[in-house]
């Protein structure tokens, strides 16, 4: 890989600058240094601009944060990697919320300094080393998190930068964006990786349930509690939990969770010992945190102590360049666990697929492939996702007046089924109920017509469909 890529020193520190100036020439980098903020932003107002700026933090008059800030309203393209002597965990997150694209605590090793410069600016022929693993990235159980799209690589960036800093992260996002894949990515990056992961479904579990769930107990606590039980934060000691869908836990778990934030600390039900833990905790919802707040579901401290941190995955529908990729992706999946060879998604399907909405997200989009592995049916999968995304299909009839009340997908999706039902009912009466003929008839496959019958219960008069 060529390395004459241009970067910009600053650091107030002349030993620590010629160290840099020297190390990044002698891997073929071309590089300027200036000691100080001020001359930093001097240097950025003309030709050519650096690709890369390692910024000292500590420095006089004006100190790194100013300067980033600066250079973030100026040039927001730029890539910044932050540089410190000191681990500050308020600085570290300021960076990053700023849009520092790492941060490196001195003293730090030469191939530390190198993975990071690489993996900001890459190699010389236009691509960008986003990631040892690439876009997708296995997390083990048949997770994965994909970043092919600036803003999930930007995501991604983040998730192992804040993963250092041992803070709660809130993970914010619709339905199905993947925060519980997101939580698996900081806990894989962060110092506890080879420690436990637990995820917690705060929605889940009954409202009755969930203390002890999380805080275990002793025999005697409450009816049918005959033995002591651990909770997931004992289980969960010098690892990471998950709390997802936070937005559901009652009010009053709510305090004594506030008080595990605070304190590292807590009991289980009917003991008073003290039980000291060390556990990163995580929290996901999809709720509108105002309106939550204002409602007194979620505690407005219990929210400020959530979020060391916060990252909001983008929908689906803001990310279309991935959806080809996760297609295969999900196809391959799929296809390995039920033994089956792999559909083929044409262009007529992958645009499609980027034409709709996706309003359940990663979640609906994984759902669709294995219906498609399945039904091995493309027309009809198409056709469900014209429908569904409240297109006009060819096969869709037309339909009288319906009172807009019921919603515009609602009345399509009823007409649609109707349609089916009618269609299917007349291919099989003609065919005596000969369902590969009636499946020629309607232009599906066998499956796709037996899937059809199941699912509207289609039967024979006198009969039941087995």
């Amino acid at each position: 890989m060529s390395k004459s890529a241009f970067i910009l020193i600053v650091d107030d520190e002349p030993t620590m600058s010629r160290y840099l100036r020297t190390l990044l020439e002698v891997e073929g980098y071309r590089v300027e240094a200036v000691s100080n903020g001020q001359e930093a932003i001097d240097r950025l107002t003309h030709a050519p601009l650096p690709e890369l700026v390692l910024l000292d933090v500590l420095m006089p008059v004006m100190d790194g944060l100013q300067t980033l800030e600066h250079i973030r309203s100026v040039h927001p393209q730029l890539k910044v990697i932050m540089l410190s002597c000191v681990s500050d965990t308020r600085k570290v997150v300021q960076a990053i919320r700023m849009g520092a694209h790492d941060y490196l605590t001195k003293p730090f090793q030469k191939a530390d300094l190198e993975a990071v410069i690489e993996q900001c600016i890459g190699d010389r022929t236009g691509h960008t080393v986003h990631h040892a693993h690439g876009e997708i990235e296995d997390l083990g159980d048949d997770v994965f998190f994909v970043a092919a799209s600036p803003a999930m690589r930007k995501i991604r960036s983040q998730a192992k930068l804040v993963a250092n800093v041992d803070i709660p992260v809130l993970l914010l996002g619709e339905s199905g964006t993947g925060k519980e894949v997101m939580a698996r990515l900081v806990h894989r990056y962060s110092p506890r990786a080879h420690r436990t992961f637990l995820k917690v479904n705060c929605a889940a579990v009954p409202a009755d349930l969930l203390e002890s769930e999380l805080f275990g107990y002793e025999p005697g606590a409450f009816t049918g509690a005959t033995h002591s039980k651990p909770g997931k934060f004992e289980l969960c000691n010098k690892g990471t939990i998950l709390l997802d869908e936070i937005g559901e836990m009652p009010p009053q778990l709510q305090a004594k969770l506030l008080h595990v934030l605070q304190d590292q600390q807590f009991s289980r039900l009917g003991s008073r010992n003290v039980i000291k833990v060390d556990v990163r905790i995580l929290a996901a919802t999809n709720i509108d945190i105002p309106t939550a707040i204002a409602e007194k579901k979620l505690r407005e401290d219990l929210y400020y102590r959530l979020n060391g941190f916060s990252i909001n995955l983008p929908p689906l529908r803001e990310r279309r360049e991935e959806i080809g990729l996760l297609l295969r992706h999900f196809m391959a999946q799929v296809a390995e666990r039920y033994g089956r060879p792999a559909a083929p998604i044409s262009q007529h399907l992958l645009e499609a697929c980027e034409r709709y909405p996706w309003p359940g997200n990663l979640r609906e989009l994984g759902n669709f492939v294995k219906r498609y592995l399945i039904l091995g049916d493309e027309e009809m999968a198409i056709h469900e996702l014209q429908v569904n995304g409240g297109e006009k299909s060819a096969t869709t009839p037309s339909s009288g007046p319906a009172a807009p009340s019921d919603g515009l997908k609602s009345i399509v999706r009823n007409v649609k089924d109707e349609a089916e039902i009618e269609a299917i009912s007349k291919a099989l009466e003609q065919t005596n109920w000969n369902r590969k003929k009636a499946a020629a008839i309607l232009k599906i496959s066998y499956k796709a017509l037996l899937y059809k019958i199941r699912q509207y219960d289609i039967q024979r008069v006198g009969t039941t469909v087995p």
